[in-house]
């Protein structure tokens, strides 16, 4: 991951959470679960290769060679998102992947 900066800043947002959710809840259980959600989901978006999976879904086979690497690379420098292309197969994963684990989240704390 190039950009530390990010990492940190959503951390801190999930520490933010993690200590609000102790405060409502004075649970220490619903702490640590909310805790260990948000450092899976916070690796699951910040922390891929995202140079790997940019690729076409056919290519996840075979590794990056240096030209793909380096073709990301400058992507992401010209512009911060745009490392971040659209693939409909990814968005739902990641929509229904990160839908039922919010899902089961919010159920276990608010009960």
């Amino acid at each position: 991951m190039g950009n530390h900066a990010v990492f940190r800043s959503a951390l801190v947002c999930l520490a933010l959470v993690v200590v609000i959710v102790g405060i409502c809840t004075q649970s220490f259980t619903k702490m640590m679960v909310t805790y260990l959600v948000g450092v899976v989901g916070i690796g699951g978006v910040l922390l891929p290769d995202w140079a790997y999976f940019d690729r076409d879904f056919s290519r996840w086979g075979s590794p990056v060679t240096v030209e793909e690497r380096a073709s990301a690379y400058a992507t992401a420098e010209r512009s911060g998102l745009a490392r971040f292309k659209r693939y409909p197969m990814r968005l739902t994963a990641y929509a229904s992947i990160y839908g039922f684990a919010v899902y089961k989240w919010w159920s276990f704390v608010s009960s």
